[in-house]
């Protein structure tokens, strides 16, 4: 028996890196997972692990981007999978560049597909979630790294997020509907990006994890994210839980 079994999850940006992770760790809760995703074939490769692990996935080719595309995938995904209960927004574009010349068009694409489309995809699945739903939206310890040039417009996306949930934790608490973020330590697109920036920048990044290692998307964020879903964080709303081998102590 899983702690979410029985439950439906929707997790966007469910293609690779840390969505890929929490999708295969809310299934192996038991719960249902709709992929959300741009890319069909990465989608389907992420379902047929599930798949092979005895879980239930399916794929929903979707831009954030987009109001009507994220209305058809909660359409979808209730239709499916017969509900709605978890929403996990990890979706984001990354803008890369000093403040000063960042590319204008990647910081509102970034903007479009981070806070706006957290917010699209939260409007969309709410008429779902009241009454025991969940959401965790993923943001960046970026938002809180003085030492992170380069990265200020991604930043400046991740806390309209944070700010974006905690709103949204305390208006639908009444509603029974719970809102956390997390902020995890893992190598994805965007940080693979920065890491390729400049010779010694990964080796840099590592020192200043106490844990020394850095972190997986299944196990260590994916774990956390189906733990701040499931039973044992009924109480926990309005919170960010930080999963980054101790490195937010050092900021």
């Amino acid at each position: 028996m899983g702690t979410l079994d029985g439950k439906v999850a929707l997790v966007t940006g469910a293609g690779q890196g840390v969505g890929r992770g929490i999708a295969l760790a809310l299934a192996g809760e038991g719960a249902m997972v709709s992929l959300v995703g741009r890319t069909r074939a990465s989608l389907d490769a992420v379902a047929s692990e599930i798949g092979e692990r005895g879980g239930k996935a399916i794929s929903i080719v979707c831009d954030v981007t987009i109001d009507s595309q994220v209305e058809t995938a909660v359409t979808d995904t209730v239709a499916d999978l017969g509900a709605l209960d978890v929403v996990v927004n990890n979706a984001q574009t990354y803008a890369f560049g000093a403040v000063e010349d960042v590319d204008l068009a990647a910081v509102e694409a970034g903007w479009q597909s981070g806070p706006m489309g957290t917010l699209r995809m939260m409007r969309a699945a709410l008429p779902h979630l009241r009454d025991g739903g969940s959401v965790v939206n993923v943001s960046s310890g970026g938002t809180s790294d003085g030492d992170a040039a380069g990265t200020g417009a991604y930043a400046a996306a991740k806390a309209a997020i944070e700010a974006l949930s905690r709103a949204a934790a305390m208006e639908w608490a009444a509603e029974g509907v719970r809102v956390n973020v997390l902020i995890p330590f893992v190598k994805s697109p965007s940080v693979e990006a920065i890491l390729s920036s400049a010779p010694g920048v990964e080796e840099h990044v590592l020192s200043q994890v106490p844990l020394g290692r850095w972190g997986d998307g299944e196990r260590d964020a994916g774990r956390a994210v189906a733990f701040l879903c499931g039973p044992d964080a009924s109480f926990i709303t309005g919170t960010t839980l930080v999963v980054d081998g101790g490195s937010t102590y050092l900021r």
